[in-house]
């Protein structure tokens, strides 16, 4: 295997498949001053145990999402090697990352905190935002991403529609261990057909989850979720 790319919470390597990729997941999670945030785009601190926690509900998530027909990149993986194989796939530009939100909390209450209350629902609000650490990652619309050549708005709505999708089905089985999915980020990309696929992963590390109106971190999360 080759390291073909070192990212945030992940790195990436090559494999025998040439149409297959195979992924590490680290313990390094996002933040900043050493508090997780999910919607942090630098690492904020190294957790014990998050990477094999995030791989545990990445798998779970993916293979529902596989038997209900969601086209995703997941393949297999080996949990106590914190790895999982995937699909082959290109990015949108340098990536994208597409967020529900279900309530009025993090970088979307920081923005207009001045029309709505913290916490205050939000029926199914999908946003995109482009990858780029130097400008903060900034939010990016519609007619932007076709402007660019980054995003069609045929696969833009394909992706939105798809989000809205994954993240209700996400929210609802977390909702069945009493778990109140807030918001949650996904990645899309092409597969080598250039058809759309769900990348990444999903887990405690891109979500904010709360129990009883309390915030669960990442391994609690887990624990909670998959026990």
């Amino acid at each position: 295997m080759k390291l073909v790319y070192s990212g945030k919470t992940k790195d990436v390597f090559s494999t025998d498949n040439p149409n297959q990729f195979l992924l590490k997941f680290k313990d390094d999670v996002t933040g900043t001053d050493g508090v997780f945030d999910p919607g942090a785009n630098t690492v904020g601190l190294t957790i014990e145990g998050a990477g094999k926690s995030g791989l545990k509900m990445t798998v779970h998530f993916f293979k529902m999402l596989n038997q209900k027909g969601i086209s995703t990149h997941f393949v297999d993986a080996e949990i106590d090697n914190q790895t999982m194989t995937v699909k082959k796939a290109t990015v949108f530009g340098n990536g994208l990352e597409v967020i529900c939100r279900f309530k009025a909390v993090g970088s979307f209450f920081k923005r207009y905190g001045a029309y709505c209350k913290e916490g205050q629902d939000l029926k199914n609000f999908v946003e995109i935002t482009i990858k780029d650490d130097e400008r903060g990652d900034p939010p990016i619309s519609k007619d932007a991403l076709a402007m660019l050549n980054i995003l069609s708005k045929e696969e833009y709505e394909k992706i939105k529609e798809e989000t809205i999708l994954i993240c209700n089905m996400v929210k609802e089985d977390l909702a069945s261990k009493g778990l109140d999915l807030y918001d949650i980020k996904l990645e899309f990309g092409r597969d080598v057909h250039g058809q759309v696929m769900l990348i990444d992963e999903i887990s405690g590390g891109n979500m904010r989850v709360y129990k009883n109106g309390v915030y669960l971190e990442p391994l609690k999360l887990e624990k909670e979720f998959l026990s």
